[in-house]
């Protein structure tokens, strides 16, 4: 496991006119930010002073924020924390962001690409893998549901009846 970057929210806006600042969540709400101290917003360290649900998501104040100007100016940028201040996870969870990049092979062996994305289409998780690209070709890719997928510390093995 790397230390890299998670995303757990984005500012989508300023909220009154004291700084504070609207949040699109990733994770399982409001009450899960407290847990953080700071957040890396766009290379420089914010400290979180408040947060609570809002509109769309939350409504957040941090000490670096002072006034509307300052929380518009981060519109659309991402509040991210290292991989390692995330909570520990039980036995065959994950985090998306642990899966993204692991190269897959099929249950029979054959190499398949690596996964790209995590989704959820309200009917469980879905990994997307995208497959290396043929000479002057783009690269294929392809979805399969997650309870098809067994994940290791460092691959990914995808049922072959998911893989055509």
């Amino acid at each position: 496991m790397t230390d890299k970057p998670v995303t757990l929210a984005a500012i989508i806006g300023a909220h009154g006119v004291a700084g504070d600042v609207r949040l699109k969540l990733f994770g399982e709400g409001a009450e899960s930010l407290k847990s953080y101290k700071s957040f890396d917003v766009a290379g420089r360290m914010l400290t979180l002073k408040s947060v609570r649900p809002g509109p769309n998501g939350a409504v957040a104040r941090f000490a670096e924020i002072g006034d509307r100007g300052a929380a518009e100016a981060l519109r659309g940028t991402a509040l991210t924390v290292p991989r390692s201040a995330l909570p520990p996870l039980a036995e065959g969870e994950y985090y998306h962001a642990d899966l993204i990049g692991l190269p897959c092979t099929a249950s029979t062996g054959e190499a398949l690409g690596t996964i790209i994305a995590v989704e959820n289409f309200g009917a469980g998780d879905i990994i997307e893998v995208e497959r290396p690209a043929e000479e002057g070709k783009k690269p294929k890719r392809f979805m399969a549901p997650m309870h098809a997928v067994t994940v290791g510390d460092d691959s990914a093995v995808i049922d072959a009846l998911f893989t055509e």
